[in-house]
């Protein structure tokens, strides 16, 4: 058993479940993070209040949490055994045979959890209450954010990263999971179209704030 457990098709099944969670809840984000286009900031703070104060999304945040978690520790343990178990003298043709995605999913990753980390300091530590804020107008909060450059050019790049990291990860989900190759091109369609569709969503609402409100 420990050793299944800690054997790397396990980690990259852990993984693969964990980065598919966080798939799904970056839809319902997007969702949420639409209501910032509206002028009106009950919509949006009424979406953050439940977010905050309803059990059943306390324990979602929880899962959530975790699965953040357990993707970036087994993404770095995964990337490590990797860099060991090349062979030295193979490293020019490992490199060339491998993606550029898969070559630099590390460094994606690093620069997302960097701004992850960012968004935290910004939004979820405020609601927590371990930095000042007021955490009864998030809306405000995004809204001002939201007209400063600097902050605006570093969430751009971070979802162009993202979406790099999402076109990638969107597929080897799915290979992990051993999916019959027939539906490989389907697959990597829908990664397409998602890994596009959602992070210009997000790039989306800071652009539209910043010039049009």
């Amino acid at each position: 058993m420990n050793k299944f457990l800690g054997s790397s098709v396990t980690k990259k099944l852990v993984m693969a479940i964990a980065g598919l969670f966080l798939i799904l809840f970056l839809l319902v984000h997007l969702g949420i993070n639409f209501l910032l286009l509206i002028d009106d900031p009950v919509p949006f703070n009424s979406a953050a209040h439940f977010m905050a104060s309803n059990v059943i999304v306390k324990v979602f945040e929880i899962v959530l949490l975790a699965g953040f978690l357990i993707h970036i520790i087994y993404g770095i343990i995964l990337q490590i055994q990797n860099w060991l178990a090349r062979p030295l003298r193979y490293k020019k043709t490992a490199f060339s045979q491998t993606s550029f995605f898969s070559k630099y999913m590390i460094y994606l990753g690093i620069i997302i959890g960097v701004f992850l980390f960012i968004h935290f300091i910004n939004f979820y530590f405020v609601k927590l209450g371990w930095v000042e804020g007021d955490h009864e107008n998030f809306y405000g909060m995004a809204n001002d954010l939201f007209q400063l450059p600097l902050y605006i050019v570093i969430y751009l790049v971070s979802f162009l990263f993202l979406a790099f990291h999402l076109h990638h990860a969107f597929q080897s989900a799915f290979q992990t999971f051993g999916l019959n190759d027939r539906y490989t091109p389907v697959i990597k369609k829908i990664g397409l179209i998602y890994s596009i569709l959602v992070p210009l969503g997000f790039s989306i609402i800071p652009i539209v704030i910043y010039f049009f409100k």
